[in-house]
């Protein structure tokens, strides 16, 4: 059995805990919308903007394997990364591996334009509108509307093709990654005899962006 001590943090608790968040606001919001309680899908919807906007901060002062610049740089290797995964050569990988950033990128461009489009979007007759909407015209409300409806779609999408490689990686390639989410830690056995980054917990910067994408939902709401 693997000790505690042998085991690393690989996700930290502010990643953890926005991850699963998201995933069970993102069916209340597709429930909340088709069920027509718009007074809920509101609350839920800022509360995700909230969630969205602390993992963009957090994505630029978080820990090593929260941060943006090293999943870019992680891009750069894709097709090595591809090739291995063809030939079952592939390593486990820590933080995000060069398909996980561009999962991590697209989920968060879609769910970024999703709750964008919410914040200013307006029924089309107009008795229901997102808590920006009085920024903006009727028109361009209803566009923002259109968007917000077909963007769910491409987010739906995204979310499958998600899974079915969490799938691929679990039954396939024998490489559990939900338990990770879950616990934060891997074995360090896991992982090549190479250097890791340093990934060291960063309480100040977590109350920091905590506090800041607070007071943005803050702001929002005052103009509901």
């Amino acid at each position: 059995m693997t000790s505690e001590a042998s085991r690393i943090l690989v996700w930290d608790g502010a990643i953890r805990l926005v991850h699963w968040l998201m995933v069970v606001l993102v069916p209340l919001l597709w429930w909340s919308a088709e069920e027509g309680h718009m007074d809920w899908h509101k609350s839920f919807g800022v509360t995700m903007f909230g969630l969205v906007l602390f993992r963009m901060i957090w994505g630029l002062i978080g820990t090593w394997t929260a941060r943006f610049a090293p999943m870019v740089r992680r891009i750069g290797s894709l097709k090595t990364y591809i090739g291995d995964l063809r030939r079952r050569e592939h390593g486990a990988t820590f933080g995000h591996s060069p398909l996980a950033a561009l999962s991590v990128f697209a989920l968060l461009h879609a769910l970024a334009t999703q709750v964008t489009t919410g914040l200013f979007s307006v029924d089309v007759d107009g008795l229901e509108s997102g808590p920006l909407a009085v920024l903006v015209s009727f028109e361009a409300g209803r566009q923002f509307a259109d968007i917000h409806e077909l963007n769910f779609n491409f987010l739906a999408l995204l979310i499958g093709l998600h899974i079915t490689a969490i799938a691929f990686y679990h039954f396939v390639l024998k490489e559990k990654l939900v338990g990770p989410m879950i616990t934060g830690r891997r074995a360090r056995a896991a992982f090549s005899d190479s250097p890791l980054p340093e990934n060291r917990a960063r309480p100040l910067a977590m109350l920091a962006a905590a506090v800041l994408s607070f007071a943005c939902v803050m702001a929002v709401l005052n103009f509901g």
